[in-house]
C-alpha cells in the first residue's frame, strides 16, 4: 500500500527570497551534458519499453 504523500513545505523571509532568487537563474549545459542527458532518457525509455513488454508476456 502506498504512503500518504507529506504537505508540502512553505518558505518564508530569507528562505523563500532565496529560493525565489534561484529560480531565476537559467543554468546553461555544455553541448557534451546535454547529450549525455538525451542518451540517458533515451535508455530510460528502452527500459520502459522492456518493462511493458515483459509484464505483458508474463500476464
Amino acid at each position: 500500500m502506498a504512503r500518504p504523500i507529506k504537505e508540502t513545505p512553505i518558505l518564508f523571509g530569507e528562505d523563500a527570497r532565496r529560493f525565489e532568487e534561484r529560480m531565476k537563474q537559467v543554468r546553461r549545459e555544455t553541448p557534451e551534458e546535454r547529450e549525455q542527458r538525451l542518451a540517458d532518457y533515451a535508455l530510460f525509455l528502452k527500459m520502459l519499453d522492456l518493462g511493458e513488454r515483459t509484464k505483458k508476456k508474463s500476464v
